[in-house]
């Protein structure tokens, strides 16, 4: 968006990314002209208005390119406006000149802009582009309210008016506004369709090329199908959107946002899959997209390292689910088809595909409805929101203790302000009880023992908040009571409650006491605390700034960090990191803070959390003076070298681009580091030689180990195979078709069920239809397979039709060729049930 209260125009070279979607249950279905799009727009506050931004507008639109405009064919422009906008008709028919058989009105309905709620609003002009007869009938954007003929390419929204309250367009306008403004946009993709000659959006310089490597990797051919054509569209659109979303920081998540670009990424990998390849895409399709945006947006080619991990991580983990889940999924559909009436899949199914194992709800209605089996969505949504209000009302009752939180916001009004916090500078305090609660109702005096919660007027302890845990200690009142307390939370911003036992005495309204933390605890979290900054530069300096934070927890003498990251760290990266943040230590940096306005944080480089929201005042926590700048407001060390040591156990994680490091600050890293060298002592002992021995000898041991597993299996299979030729010669005929089904029991692998199975089938020979059915369990899960000969196929019985009926009873899933196919599930003991759900088949089969 071009903002400026005197920009004449805006111009296509300086237009920033505007991207827009739709309500998120309708991201990604296709429109005709893109779920994404790039606005061009000029904006005037309290300067030109009307007549300013149409005479812009038309200028823009009909001045020659050569002279910097879009030289359209002024004749081909329709206007329409609301119906009570006499001086927009006015403009538009005497200053400009427009024919009056092209200027539209539309009732309020159509031509009006607000803001949903009261507050400004006024009416619409929009320009509409007329294609041709070849796009539908003649007549305006009134008749052609599709808008295929009659392209709307502009919106010029005047704010002029006042509103009141209403729903929809049902509202009493007030008045007029003091100050009146302009705020218009223009369709970039659709000014570059009608100027490129192109027929839609997806065909213009800055999309096609997606297409047209589509059409290379999968050796289908743009306009030759409709269905592949709205494949291909989507998989352009979504690829390009996802880049930019990406280039602008958003990451994958499963909310907000992230969870729009989750989707996007998702839909466009399963469409190149529904296109006939199974390899990865977005190596291949993104580059495609760099070079088509990057003229434009040079940003995305800067920071294209940091785009493409991102979005190759997200394909390769969703390429697991989608392997793992279609399995599944296909098991339940087949489950539901084979129910009596028309094929449902229940709401609790699909919110198990979604909750256990990371299906989502799109993917599985979209492969659900390619079967022809509805979904029941609105099951599913009440199971998804229940667990949204649980896990909210978990987040309530650990910040107000299952308390009205009307309760705690009456008691910060009454106190008239936030309740100051001493504890950067002080770590005990004279304070007043200015409110007390007991079981979750004011009270005027509480006597022990009870647990209480107590609101003081200033405090030294720090509530739990931006991943840093509560301060514990003691609250001593003036008449004797004393309270240990455990916890302190901020139910209401700027109010930290005090949770706490009262051991003695009582306490009463008003009193004054003595707060005073546990001063060892509390430098043992700031000392985590300063360690996570530490921490979260590091893995800047090491995998770039798209490492940014996703959850910490801050507690005495250890820290866990959140981070977003497409791959895991490797074990010498992890090291390096450590390698520096202890080197950082020894140079006993300084540790400073200071509270500044929001956008100085933002312009000294201090990061913030993306999508966090901040106030105009905001506290700036620095490390080293530059090496370090975070927006803070937990409680830190003075210099680095109070840290002592910090010991990183490891990294792991804990969902699609989100990993985990675990560490130790201090006593606690000291103290892992005594454990461990006791740990090496005790197994160099055990193995026969010194520390730096171990690995060498260690990995003998191993490689002795596998040697002796890979004797055992060989045992197990050549046992397996001597028992072949007596199970062969248990054939039962089946009307004429040899049917074998044996339990195998205890097996190293279904390899070796395979093995048996076309060892028995070739036993059995060609001389009549055969039919072979083993099953197995292997590492605690059930296997089967399935095999046929020539003479079976020809007679329409199927490997793999046989195999997933004997998996749904094994609660599983499998397929394979007509041939050869395999199969497993959950559920061992059900393998006897598996076996003779295939000879059922067989002998149905047979009998027919």
């Amino acid at each position: 968006i071009v903002g400026s209260q005197r920009a004449p125009w805006p111009r296509a070279v300086s237009v920033q990314k505007c991207i827009r979607t739709n309500d998120i249950e309708e991201v990604g279905r296709t429109t005709r002209h893109g779920t994404f799009f790039q606005m061009n727009g000029n904006f005037s506050f309290g300067d030109y208005f009307k007549e300013g931004a149409i005479r812009h507008a038309w200028d823009l639109l009909t001045t020659a390119q050569d002279d910097g405009g879009y030289g359209m064919d002024g004749d081909r422009l329709w206007v329409t406006v609301w119906e009570e906008d006499a001086e927009a008709k006015d403009v538009w028919l005497n200053t400009i000149g427009l024919p009056a058989e092209r200027l539209q009105t539309l009732p309020r309905e159509e031509s009006f802009w607000d803001t949903g709620q009261p507050g400004p609003a006024g009416p619409t002009a929009e320009i509409h582009y007329d294609r041709g007869p070849e796009h539908g009938p003649d007549g305006g954007p009134v008749v052609d309210t599709r808008g295929d003929r009659f392209l709307e390419i502009w919106n010029l929204v005047f704010d002029e008016y006042l509103r009141g309250e209403g729903t929809g367009k049902d509202y009493p306008l007030l008045g007029e506004l003091e100050q009146k403004s302009i705020d218009t946009g223009l369709g970039l993709e659709r000014v570059a369709f009608l100027l490129q000659g192109k027929r839609n959006m997806y065909e213009i310089d800055e999309v096609f090329p997606v297409i047209a490597a589509t059409e290379e990797i999968t050796g289908r051919r743009y306009g030759a199908s409709t269905e592949d054509d709205v494949r291909m569209r989507v998989v352009a659109d979504h690829v390009r959107s996802a880049l930019m979303l990406i280039g602008d920081g958003v990451r994958p998540a499963n909310d907000g946002r992230g969870y729009v670009l989750r989707r996007l990424i998702r839909r466009a990998v399963r469409s190149v899959r529904l296109l006939g390849v199974d390899e990865p895409s977005l190596p291949t399709l993104l580059p495609i997209s760099r070079d088509a945006m990057s003229p434009s947006y040079p940003e995305l080619a800067e920071r294209f390292a940091t785009i493409s991990d991102v979005a190759y991580g997200e394909e390769e983990a969703f390429r697991r689910t989608l392997s793992a889940g279609t399995t599944i999924l296909d098991t339940a559909v087949t489950s539901a088809k084979g129910a009596k009436g028309a094929p449902v899949l229940s709401g609790d199914r699909a919110f198990q595909l979604h909750d256990t194992y990371g299906f989502p709800i799109d993917l599985t209605l979209e492969m659900a409805a390619e079967q022809g089996v509805s979904v029941d969505e609105a099951g599913f949504r009440r199971l998804m929101q229940e667990q949204r209000d649980r896990a909210r009302a978990d987040a309530v009752a650990k910040k107000a203790g299952h308390v009205d939180t009307s309760l705690y916001h009456e008691l910060h009004s009454r106190l008239g302000g936030d309740v100051q916090f001493l504890g950067y500078t002080d770590h005990t305090a004279e304070v007043r009880v200015t409110g007390l609660l007991v079981d979750g109702q004011s009270a005027a005096a509480a006597t022990a023992p009870a647990d209480v919660e107590l609101v003081l007027d200033r405090t030294p302890f720090y509530a739990e908040a931006g991943g840093q845990l509560a301060d514990q200690g003691t609250v001593s009142l003036a008449g004797g009571a004393i309270v240990d307390v455990h916890d302190v939370q901020a139910p209401v911003r700027g109010l930290p409650v005090h949770r706490g036992r009262l051991i003695e005495g009582t306490v009463t309204l008003d009193e004054p006491g003595v707060a005073r933390i546990d001063a060892a605890r509390r430098k043992a979290i700031s000392r985590a605390h300063t360690a996570t900054h530490m921490v979260h530069k590091a893995l800047h300096e090491h995998l770039g700034d798209q490492a940014t934070q996703a959850g910490s927890e801050n507690a005495p003498s250890r820290l866990r960090f959140d981070f977003r990251h497409g791959s895991s760290v490797p074990a010498g990266v992890l090291g390096e990191i450590e390698d520096r943040v202890n080197t950082q230590l020894t140079e006993d940096l300084e540790v400073t803070d200071e509270v500044m306005d929001l956008e100085a944080a933002r312009a000294a480089g201090a990061m913030a959390l993306f999508g966090e929201k901040y106030g105009n005042r905001v506290r700036v926590v620095s490390i080293g003076g530059d090496w370090s700048k975070e927006l803070c407001g937990g409680t830190h060390v003075p210099h680095t070298g109070n840290l002592g040591l910090v010991t990183l156990l490891g990294e792991s994680s804990i969902g699609s681009g989100v990993r985990r490091v675990d560490a130790l600050v201090g006593a606690g890293a000291y103290e892992f580091q005594a454990r461990e060298h006791a740990l090496v002592s005790q197994v160099s002992g055990l193995v026969g030689g010194r520390p730096e021995e171990l690995p060498d000898r260690i990995s003998s041991l191993m490689n002795k180990l596998k040697e002796a597993e890979k004797e055992l299996a060989s045992l197990r299979r050549g046992r397996l195979l001597a028992a072949a030729g007596e199970i062969a010669a248990g054939a039962t005929d089946v009307h004429g078709t040899r049917l074998v089904t044996h339990d195998a029991g205890e097996v190293a692998s279904g390899d070796d069920l395979r093995t048996l199975v076309l060892e028995l089938r070739a036993r059995l020979g060609e001389s009549a239809p055969s039919v072979v059915a083993v099953a197995g369990v292997a590492k605690g899960r059930p296997v089967v397979v399935v095999a046929t000969n020539a003479a079976a196929r020809e007679a329409g019985v199927r490997a793999g039709a046989l195999v997933r009926t004997a998996a749904g009873r094994l609660g599983g899933g499998g397929g394979g060729k007509d041939d050869l196919a395999q199969g497993g599930g959950t559920d061992p003991a059900s393998v006897p049930q598996a076996l003779q759900a295939v000879a059922d088949e067989v002998t149905e089969g047979a009998r027919a």
